[in-house]
């Protein structure tokens, strides 16, 4: 039966579609997948970062049947209590003055309106964005996506005035500094860039992700963020965070860039905010929406009742199970585990991360990527029920990115059937 699904589907879908298992499920609950053949898996990739509180969770299952009943769609025809009712739920979790939204469907989607809103308010069309960072496939965000050539391939030409900076990846600093001596030369480069490539006044934004997401897992340096906040007031700068992977709980706050104490212009949300249902939103203030006027941006179908429904749930949800102290408590195990397991195992490079947004990066002798490594140890996981899956431009860093919901005594299985698989593969 598995076999014959794979099959039918590779004559339906583009070979474009890449899926990370082969795993054909029956029915999906909480932190666990089963597949049709009866094996069952712990998720420890809440579907790419986005079943944040489990596979089909029963307040958000019961909030959309009892959407469906009152309405299901309206391509902005008419208003609906739902998208009224989730925006002042947003409102209450997003930091700072970022109190006014537009819905849409998917990351992507709020990257393309994040870019169109600064360039609209400020008059200007420059955008930084970074070396590793990813944004999404569309046209305009994958201008900004550059966590790896391929995804750029024969798409030329992209979107123009597009700048990159490096992301502040200490151990394996694009400049190639040393974390020990380097004076944050990533800023220095940051600032080059608008004396030698670009003025200031002609800057939209700078999008950077909180956490590196696809590119890495990676946690810039506390002092990177708040640098980079002054620079962006000082001139004028929209800062836009894009918090679509990181956001919802991921890093056991509600959006990473608390954990820095800075708050952005602009902030993409999408991933975890609806529990699987498409939905996704641009955040700002009011100053700088009401400079949108009607008809400068829209949407079909974003916002959908459904999916708000959905929304106001999930956000229920993570306030009433105290899953964000969950996140931290469960994240902040399991990075002490894997910080000992590194000591033991060479071959685990770097182990860095916030909540539950874990990467571990395997490396050869001389510390260069060890890609065959991962796989191995992938597979050895896959096999005794692990779910995880890879990322970083050489695919030799391993996400650990379960839901919310997990609980200490799930991680602790979880470490265990990762520590086996690596010693197997080292033995």
């Amino acid at each position: 039966m598995k076999n014959n699904i794979i099959t039918r589907a590779k004559k339906l879908f583009t070979p474009a579609l890449a899926f990370h298992t082969d795993i054909i499920v029956k029915k999906a609950q909480g932190l666990y997948v089963e597949a049709t053949d009866g094996r069952r898996y712990m998720d420890f990739s809440s579907g790419l970062a986005t079943t944040n509180i489990g596979h089909c969770p029963s307040k958000v299952i019961e909030a959309a049947k009892k959407q469906f009943d009152e309405i299901i769609h309206s391509g902005c025809t008419f208003r609906y209590n739902s998208e009224i009712l989730f925006a002042e739920k947003l409102k209450e979790i997003t930091p700072g003055k970022l109190d006014m939204f537009f819905f849409s469907n998917s990351g992507a989607e709020a990257v393309e309106g994040a870019i169109k809103l600064a360039r609209f308010v400020t008059k200007r069309q420059g955008i930084i964005a970074y070396t590793g960072a990813f944004h999404g496939r569309t046209m305009g965000a994958i201008s900004l996506t550059a966590s790896t050539a391929k995804y750029r391939q024969n798409y030329h030409p992209l979107l123009t005035s597009i700048f990159r900076a490096p992301y502040p990846y200490c151990y394996r600093c694009f400049l190639g500094q040393n974390p020990d001596t380097c004076n944050m030369d990533c800023i220095s480069y940051l600032k080059n860039i608008l004396r030698y490539e670009i003025n200031t006044d002609e800057v939209a934004a700078i999008i950077i992700e909180p956490v590196l997401g696809e590119g890495g897992y990676v946690v810039p340096p506390m002092n990177y963020l708040k640098e980079l906040r002054r620079l962006c007031a000082e001139y004028g700068i929209l800062m836009i965070a894009d918090e679509v992977q990181t956001g919802f709980g991921r890093t056991g706050k509600w959006f990473a860039c608390e954990h820095f104490g800075v708050v952005p212009d602009i902030m993409t949300i999408a991933k975890g905010i609806a529990s699987g249902f498409p939905l996704s939103a641009v955040a700002s203030t009011k100053a700088i929406m009401s400079k949108w006027p009607p008809g400068a941006h829209g949407t079909t179908f974003g916002g959908n009742p459904v999916s708000c429904a959905a929304g106001i749930a999930t956000i229920g949800t993570i306030k009433a199970d105290k899953l964000l102290e969950n996140a931290a408590k469960v994240g902040k195990y399991a990075m002490n585990r894997l910080k000992d397991m590194q000591k033991k195992y060479p071959v685990m490079g770097d182990v860095r991360g916030l909540g539950l947004m874990i990467g571990i990066e395997f490396v050869k002798r001389g510390g260069s990527p060890d890609r065959e490594f991962l796989k191995k140890v992938l597979n050895g996981c896959y096999k005794k029920g692990l779910i995880l899956i890879e990322c970083g431009i050489d695919k030799n860093i391993i996400r650990f990115m379960p839901p919310l919901i997990t609980t200490m005594k799930e991680m602790e299985k979880a470490l265990e059937i990762f520590e086996k698989a690596v010693a197997k593969t080292t033995s």
